[in-house]
């Protein structure tokens, strides 16, 4: 039940956090221009009620409808929330926040389900009309229920939210929210409740106060920071203390609050030191009327600040202290009370992981342990949203990693979206579940800690005993090598996987399908594939996009068009201008023919040379053939 409730949380906020940037513009336009802020601008601060009751909640649904039904749900979430909207009176009503929450899958999953009963049955020569026409239609349906239904439904709904609150508040009780937020934040559900719940409250009662304490209740740095300072001060355990100042500004200013999380599971009963911190700063923020004018995202000190009112800022910093000083005076004595040996903490660990595994119906075995760490070419370090917290994990494992494995790709992604080629996932033990299902071919390490954690120590002395071995090996069979790498010297050219005239610069714009039939074709001109490869590579490319972000795309053909590939190759063509590739623009398609799994390690080299940003934005316009050869070579 767990599980799906944090999946469940999971796909609420999945529809906010990409369009987070918008909530923090709403909110700094608020602050800034509206009568008592701190630039008041009467022209400017009308911008900000249209932002709030149009922008938000269409975003909010296109991406919701994205989720369930794709691009066509997309468009569909955006004509279904603006039945809601005008449902509850436009800028007269209440936000459609939560009700684009809704009405934005719903809208989705309506076109979904159409498009999976015309599969197969759509009449030659009428795909563009039914799929355009199916779109307006099903999402004028949807936009009248939403109207009559949905936005009505909401509104009530809201109000309840919204009168409950206000109990709260006047009988002093909000405080007692904080019971229930930060035991939820520490079993990774901090994104569905700031974005899912607190937010869409805090949007309607910042709209008719100008300031909400919904927006301070989670993203509060306080807590967590207190907590991470008992353990500079108070650790035993010489690893944990040492790990803990990194973390407290990682946490602190970086806004990544996921990165104290395992240091409350290494003792649970440190998790009433948050409690009762955070309870003591929403008295102080309720009795003083403090509140944010927006979302604070991420919980970084100074997001927090940006957002407090020009009149407010000196009593919300007195606030977070309040939180950080009484969580801090209460997690000190009980992590000075800890055994203190090494083992004791990972135990504790080790343990309440279990528990919380457990709790889930997720039964996970003790951390993994890899007998072979032969052949490892990619470790992904993934989390919940693929964003805080792994990806300061794989940056630090990749530091650590490269003087010794340079050959070893480390990236991270969400624990959802593990790539295909992957060969090494990095988890927290209660994320063990989804990562197994996102990626059945990965070999697993569960961990508590992405600062310090025995595990990702235990692999790093593997994969660098490995790399001594192999050195070993090679040194005991010198003629071996030597004649081998005669054959390599001898071989080189032929065995080339790109070559100048394999790469074409300064192409004008095309279509998606000419781009990818370029890339094909000059893969055959190349002798590395037959003609028929072509039809495959556009075939692939409809089953799911080749786009890779940054401007990358790399399509190639189906597996089962292996037989077509005569040598494993990689050809370039450079697009300054950008193609379309669904929402975004690739200015680099990469064509690859790989024979067996060899495309694999194409990808990884293609990867590694455009790792950094700079060589990737030159090689997006340079006219140097000579020069991109250097890079992937």
């Amino acid at each position: 039940m767990k599980n799906g409730v944090q999946k469940f949380g999971k796909f609420l906020s999945s529809m906010v956090m990409p369009n987070i940037g918008a909530f923090i513009a709403w909110g700094l336009i608020t602050a800034l221009f509206i009568a008592d802020g701190w630039l008041p601008n009467e022209g400017l601060a009308s911008i900000q009620p249209y932002m709030l009751t149009y922008l938000l909640p269409i975003l909010i649904a296109s991406t919701g409808g994205a989720l369930i039904g794709g691009e066509r749900g997309r468009v569909m979430g955006a004509i279904a929330i603006m039945g809601c909207i005008a449902g509850v009176g436009g800028t007269e009503g209440q936000p459609m926040l939560m009700g684009a929450m809704v009405i934005g899958p719903f809208a989705g999953w309506v076109i979904k389900k159409f498009d999976e009963l015309m599969d197969g049955h759509m009449p030659t020569g009428f795909e563009m009309l039914i799929n355009n026409f199916s779109v307006g239609i099903f999402g004028m349906i949807v936009a009248i229920i939403g109207y009559f239904l949905i936005g009505p439904v909401m509104t009530t709904i809201l109000n309840v939210l919204s009168a409950g609150v206000t109990v709260l508040i006047d009988h002093a009780l909000l405080p007692l929210v904080a019971i229930f937020v930060e035991p939820a934040k520490v079993l990774f559900l901090n994104n569905a409740i700031n974005h899912g719940i607190f937010t869409p409250i805090g949007s309607a009662q910042a709209e008719a106060a100008g300031q909400s304490i919904m927006y301070m209740l989670e993203a509060n740095p306080g807590p967590g920071l207190g907590v991470l300072l008992a353990y500079c001060f108070m650790a035993k355990d010489k690893v944990t203390k040492q790990s803990a100042p990194g973390a407290v500004i990682i946490h602190f200013f970086g806004g990544i609050h996921e990165i104290y999380f395992p240091y409350i599971l290494m003792n649970p009963i440190l998790i009433v030191a948050p409690i009762v911190g955070n309870m003591c700063s929403i008295v102080f923020f309720s009795l003083t009327g403090c509140g944010l004018k927006g979302p604070s995202s991420p919980g970084s000190i100074i997001a927090f600040l940006s957002m407090a009112p020009k009149d407010k800022i000196v009593l919300t910093i007195v606030g977070v202290l309040i939180a950080a000083v009484v969580s801090f005076v209460i997690a000190a004595p009980i992590i000075r009370m800890m055994d203190g040996k090494k083992g004791s903490l990972s135990e504790a660990q080790g343990k309440m992981n279990q528990m919380k595994a457990e709790a889930k119906g997720n039964a996970v075995s003790p951390a993994d342990t890899l007998t072979d760490v032969s052949g490892i070419k990619k470790i992904i370090f993934a989390c919940d949203a693929g964003m805080g917290s792994s990806a300061m994990g794989a940056t630090k494992f990749r530091n650590r990693i490269k003087n010794v494995r340079s050959d070893i790709i480390v990236k991270n992604t969400s624990v959802d979206t593990i790539p295909a080629d992957c060969d090494v996932a990095v988890v927290q033990t209660t994320l063990a579940e989804r990562a197994r299902k996102s990626a059945p071919q990965a070999r697993l390490i569960t961990i508590g800690n992405f600062l310090a954690d025995p595990s990702l120590d235990a692999f790093y002395e593997q994969l660098a005993a490995e790399k001594n071995s192999a050195d070993a090996a090679q040194a005991g069979d010198e003629d071996a090598v030597a004649n081998a790498g005669a054959n390599n010297v001898e071989n080189a050219a032929s065995n080339k996987v790109i070559d100048a005239h394999g790469i074409k610069l300064n192409q004008t714009p095309v279509s998606k399908e000419e781009a990818i039939r370029a890339a094909g074709e000059l893969l055959v001109k190349q002798g590395c594939v037959d003609a028929s490869y072509v039809d495959a590579m556009i075939e692939r490319e409809r089953l799911t996009t080749t786009y890779m972000g940054m401007g990358l795309a790399i399509p190639h053909g189906t597996s089962e068009a292996k037989g077509s590939v005569k040598k494993t190759g990689i050809v370039l063509v450079q697009y300054p201008e950008g193609v379309d590739f669904g929402d975004e623009k690739a200015q680099l398609v990469f064509g690859i023919a790989g024979i067996g799994d060899e495309h694999l390690d194409l990808l990884q080299k293609i990867c590694e040379a455009l790792e950094d940003e700079d060589v990737m934005d030159k090689m997006k316009t340079t006219d140097d053939v000579a020069w991109i050869l250097e890079q992937l070579a």
